[in-house]
């Protein structure tokens, strides 16, 4: 554990080193930025090191690896974000653990997570999802809406019960016009987060960029970044 925690410590210092950098190149605070580390496929270990290290906004993708490490890790202070694609039959579980739900992209979705989180006597952040990939279905490879399609979810979430609207997310694409064009596709979505904060002024989350391509993000002007591997290193599977 002691060799671990190590490992942990100068990974995170090498992250935070890479993020402060970023933000002086770019003429920005460091914190206008905001660490999440993805946790997931890591054990609950792991995400009770990392707190003691400081962090405090951690990620998972699928329900079935982070509810139970939630279970094991109610006891500290973290803000617990999912960012994989939510299947409506998987809300009731995440409204549970997720203070954050940032992979919003469907109105179904919102009308699933609104009722659960009034059952629950919660309120749930929403991101919408961006799909900067999306095709004439209007739905990213990897899920999202596109960017057409913002406003309209915006207002569902906004006047949704147990739902608190708190801006947008993206996935540098792999296909499409912003393929290997990380800086871009983040700018892209910068620029439909001010469009959003028009109609929405509280809506300031901008969710962007992950161990590759924190750097573009930051420089776009990202307020989180969603880095996973740079922290954690690359190990096998949960279960």
């Amino acid at each position: 554990m002691t060799d671990r925690r190590t490992e942990l410590a100068g990974n995170l210092a090498k992250v935070e080193e890479r993020i402060a950098a970023a933000c002086a190149a770019a003429g920005r605070a460091r914190e206008e930025v905001t660490l999440i580390v993805v946790t997931k496929t890591y054990p609950a270990d792991d995400v009770r090191i990392l707190a003691e290290l400081g962090v405090r906004q951690v990620a998972e993708n699928r329900d079935q690896d982070a509810a139970p490490k939630h279970a094991e890790c109610a006891d500290l202070p973290l803000e617990w974000h999912f960012v994989g694609q939510l299947q409506t039959n998987k809300v009731r579980s995440v409204v549970g653990y997720a203070d954050v739900v940032q992979s919003v992209d469907r109105d179904r979705l919102v009308t699933a997570l609104s009722k659960e989180a009034v059952r629950a006597g919660r309120e749930i952040g929403c991101l919408i999802q961006v799909a900067l990939d999306a095709g004439a279905s209007g739905r990213g490879e990897r899920g999202g809406v596109a960017p057409a399609g913002i406003g309209e979810l915006a207002d569902l979430i906004a006047g949704s019960p147990g739902l608190r609207l708190d801006g947008l997310m993206t996935v540098a694409p792999l296909t499409g016009e912003y393929a290997g064009r990380e800086r871009a596709a983040f700018e892209r979505l910068v620029d439909l987060s001010t469009d959003l904060r028009r109609a929405h002024p509280a809506a300031t989350m901008v969710s962007a960029g992950m161990s590759a391509d924190l750097e573009e993000a930051v420089a776009a002007g990202a307020t989180h970044v969603r880095v996973g591997s740079a922290v954690l290193g690359v190990r096998a599977r949960l279960g």
